[in-house]
């Protein structure tokens, strides 16, 4: 068991490395605790100095997934991480149409020919989370060129 100060130094140590939620810091901390008290009151002091922040932390994993996934998946991830469900929502929707397109064509060198091909696309983005009318534009728009 850790003592309260080295609980902190803990703490801090994974907080210089990343970002972290405070469930999630809480889980790590966990095992060196005295007790699950010893916890909250650490998270609560890191809370009221700005060293931990779940908007934070929250904004720097949106930014980061945002690369690869569709709002849909950024924000099941987040609620996976113990995000509170007002921070979740405020993740934004803006540029997904040109995420989701720049990711096509990463995949995808050349426009889909075939109805197979467009839904084969379709379900590539779905699952990377993109929502039904993004997909929709992508493959509507893929058709026009065709």
């Amino acid at each position: 068991m850790d003592t309260p100060a080295e609980l902190k130094a803990r703490a801090l140590r994974y907080l210089v490395r990343r970002e972290h939620s405070r469930a999630e810091l809480a889980r790590k901390l966990a095992p060196h605790a005295e007790s699950p008290q010893a916890v909250e009151d650490l998270l609560d002091q890191l809370l009221s100095r700005k060293q931990l922040s779940d908007q934070r932390f929250a904004d720097e994993r949106a930014r980061t997934l945002s690369r690869r996934y569709g709002v849909a998946r950024i924000r099941h991830d987040l609620r996976s991480k113990g995000i509170a469900e007002h921070i979740v929502d405020s993740v934004s929707t803006e540029g997904e149409f040109e995420r989701a397109k720049a990711i096509l064509e990463r995949k995808y060198r050349e426009p889909a020919s075939t109805r197979e091909e467009r839904a084969k696309r379709a379900r590539f983005l779905q699952s990377r989370g993109f929502s039904m009318d993004v997909i929709l534009r992508l493959i509507r728009g893929s058709e026009e060129t065709v």
